[in-house]
C-alpha cells in the first residue's frame, strides 16, 4: 500500500510509465493513462480522504471464435483487450464493502449478509454480493474496503464491460485479502456465479475467463469445474494487422430474452438426446436426426445447433493456424464463423424489431469497404452492439473514416492484444 497523495504525484511524474506501457502497450496513450490513474486517485480522496491504497485492473476482452459455445461446454478463443476496470481502493477495519463507479452512486455491501436478493436482480450490488459469496464459500477470506472504479471497457458493446467489474472485484479479494492467491479461473467462476445466480442472467464463462486470465486464449469448457485453458500465440502486429471494433451504438434494451433464448433452444436439441448440453450430443447422431428435430423443435433451434457443431471446429483450426503462422487460414475462418453467427445461430438483430440492423449495416458497409484488406464477424453475444475486424495497418485510417461516417466519430477503435488479466498494478 503506498500513500494516495504520493502515488498520484508518481503517475504524474510518470514513474511507472514503464509499468503501464507494459500493461497497456501502446506509447502514445501512456500520458492518458497517467493522468486516468492520477484522476482515479483524486476522485478516491474526494470521497474517502486521503489515505494508504492500491489499484487494481481488469480488461475488456474480445471474442475470437466460439460464438455462443460457452454456455454448451464448447470451446472458444477469445483475448483480453487494452482497455480496462481500474480500481483504486484501501482496506477498512470494518465488514462493509463500499464501492463508486465513476457516473453511479455508491453501492454498499455487507459481507456478513450474503444471501440473493430478489430486489437486486440486475443490479451492482448484486454482482458485488454474489462474487463475495462464491470467494467466501471458497474458503477464502473476505473483508471491507473501500474503492472507487472507472472504466474505458465500452459499456454495451460486447466488449464484457459488466465481467470486467466483476473479475476487479474478486482480484481485490485476492490481493488485499489472500496475498494474490485466488486463481484466475476460480474468479473467472465466481463472477459468472455473481452474474447468474445473484444477477439473474444466463451468460456463459467466457467472458469472465477471457477478463481474468489475460492474452489470447483458447478455452475448453468441457468439465466446467475444472477448464482448459491454453495460451496462443498472438501477435498480430508481426502481419501487420490491427483488430478493431465498430460501436454501432444501437439500443441493448429489452434484448435480455433474445440473449437467453440461444442457449434455451440449443438445450432443447440436446434434451432430443437426453442430454444436458449439446457439448454431449453426438454430431453424427444430430445430422441423422435433423428431420424429428424439425417437426418437433422447429427450425431455429436446429440451425442454431448446426452453428454449435460447425463453430467448435473453426475453434480448433484457427488455434492450429496460429501456432503454424498461418494468418491468411485465420482470417479465413474469422470470416466463416462470422458467417455462420449471422446466417445460423441468427444473433445479427432481434426478429421482433427487424427495423433496427445495425449490425448488419455495419458488416455489410465493412465488407464493402475492406475488400481484401481484412475481414469482419459479430462480435460477442449480438443482436446489437459492435462488429470485430481484422484490418491491414496500411488501411486502419481509411477503413476507421468510413464506419465513422456511418456511425459517428469515435465508433471504430483499434485494440491491442493485452497479455496481463486481473491484475494488482500498484
Amino acid at each position: 500500500m503506498k500513500n494516495s497523495g504520493i502515488l498520484k504525484e508518481e503517475l504524474l511524474q510518470g514513474k511507472y510509465s514503464q509499468l503501464l506501457k507494459e500493461i497497456y502497450l501502446d506509447e502514445s496513450m501512456l500520458e492518458y493513462q497517467n493522468k486516468r490513474y492520477a484522476d482515479a486517485i483524486t476522485e478516491f480522496e474526494k470521497l474517502y480522504g486521503e489515505k494508504e491504497v492500491e489499484v487494481y485492473s481488469a480488461p475488456g476482452r474480445s471474442e475470437v471464435c466460439g460464438n455462443h459455445t460457452d454456455h454448451q461446454l464448447g470451446m472458444v478463443l477469445a483475448t483480453s483487450i487494452n482497455l480496462d476496470a481500474i480500481a483504486v481502493v484501501s482496506k477498512t477495519e470494518g465488514d462493509l464493502i463500499r464501492i463508486v463507479s465513476e457516473g453511479y452512486d455508491m453501492v454498499e455491501v455487507d459481507v456478513n449478509d450474503l444471501e440473493e436478493k430478489y430486489e437486486e436482480e440486475g443490479t451492482t450490488a448484486a454482482l458485488i454480493r454474489g462474487v463475495v459469496a462464491k470467494v467466501k464459500e471458497e474458503g477464502y477470506r473476505v473483508g471491507g474496503f473501500e474503492a472507487y472504479v472507472t472504466s474505458d471497457v465500452l459499456i454495451g458493446a460486447g466488449l464484457s464491460s459488466s465481467a470486467a467489474f466483476e473479475i476487479i472485484v474478486g482480484t481485490i479479494f485476492s490481493g488485499l485479502f489472500n496475498e494474490m492467491s485466488i486463481s484466475p479461473v476460480f474468479l473467472a467462476q465466481a463472477g459468472q456465479f455473481a452474474e447468474n445466480v445473484y444477477f439473474g442472467k444466463p451468460c456463459g464463462l467466457m467472458d469472465q475467463m477471457a477478463c481474468s486470465v489475460g492474452g489470447l486464449i483458447h478455452i475448453d469448457f468441457k468439465n466446467p469445474e475444472e477448464p482448459v485453458v491454453e495460451k496462443v500465440p498472438a501477435d498480430f502486429e508481426a502481419y501487420k494487422y490491427s483488430l478493431c471494433i465498430v460501436d454501432t451504438k444501437a439500443s441493448h434494451a429489452d434484448l435480455t430474452e433474445d440473449y437467453a433464448q440461444i442457449p434455451a433452444e440449443m438445450k432443447k436439441v440436446a434434451a432430443f438426446f437426453k442430454q444436458d448440453v449439446l457439448r454431449e450430443v453426438d454430431e453424427k447422431e444430430f445430422y441423422s436426426q435433423i428431420p424429428g428435430l424439425r417437426s418437433i423443435l422447429g427450425d431455429r433451434p436446429v440451425l442454431r445447433a448446426l452453428h454449435f457443431f460447425e463453430e467448435e471446429k473453426r475453434v480448433q483450426a484457427q488455434v492450429e493456424a496460429l501456432k503454424q503462422g498461418d494468418f491468411k487460414e485465420f482470417l479465413s475462418l474469422v470470416e466463416k464463423s462470422g458467417n455462420s453467427s449471422f446466417k445460423y445461430l441468427q444473433n445479427i438483430y432481434t426478429t421482433r424489431n427487424e427495423q433496427s440492423q445495425a449490425m448488419s449495416i455495419a458488416l455489410g458497409v465493412s465488407e464493402s469497404i475492406l475488400g481484401n484488406h481484412g475481414v469482419c464477424r459479430v462480435h460477442g453475444g449480438g443482436f446489437a452492439g459492435t462488429i470485430q475486424i481484422f484490418v491491414e495497418n496500411s488501411f486502419v485510417e481509411e477503413y476507421r473514416k468510413a464506419m465513422d461516417k456511418v456511425f459517428g466519430s469515435g465508433s471504430c477503435h483499434v485494440l491491442k492484444v493485452r497479455q496481463h488479466g486481473g491484475m494488482q498494478v500498484l
